[in-house]
């Protein structure tokens, strides 16, 4: 009983996590760093089809062809990744001039080079 409740949480949290790099997939086509057809949007429902099941085979791919202890390592590293990126990029984005001077606006950007090393 306690392992078939384990295994519905795991599978939502594996859906959320779908829905959510399906989300970042489609932004990143819109900008052209991934192939355009990533981008396409379902029109009734308004969720980046195509991004979703790409992503969604490959994580059928990752599940069927590696250990699952290494898929989940491997999702964990991917996401350490993305955030140290997000860190990062946000210390090349230029604050507009009203909002540099708001003290809660310098102090995120005088702490988003600790963002990749928090984790750690």
């Amino acid at each position: 009983m306690a392992i078939s409740v384990y295994a519905a949480i795991a599978l939502g949290a594996l859906l959320a996590l779908v829905a959510g790099v399906g989300h970042t997939t489609r932004a990143m086509a819109r900008e052209h760093d991934l192939p355009g057809w990533l981008a396409a949007v379902e029109p009734r429902h308004q969720v980046p089809h195509h991004a979703q099941l790409a992503v969604g085979a490959a994580v059928i791919v990752l599940v069927l062809v590696a250990d699952l202890r290494s898929a989940i390592g491997f999702s964990s590293f991917g996401v350490l990744i993305y955030y140290a990126v997000a860190n990062l990029s946000a210390l090349r984005q230029p604050a507009p001039a009203p909002l540099a001077t708001r003290p809660e606006r310098v102090g995120a950007r005088r702490s988003a080079p600790a963002g990749p090393v928090g984790p750690c």
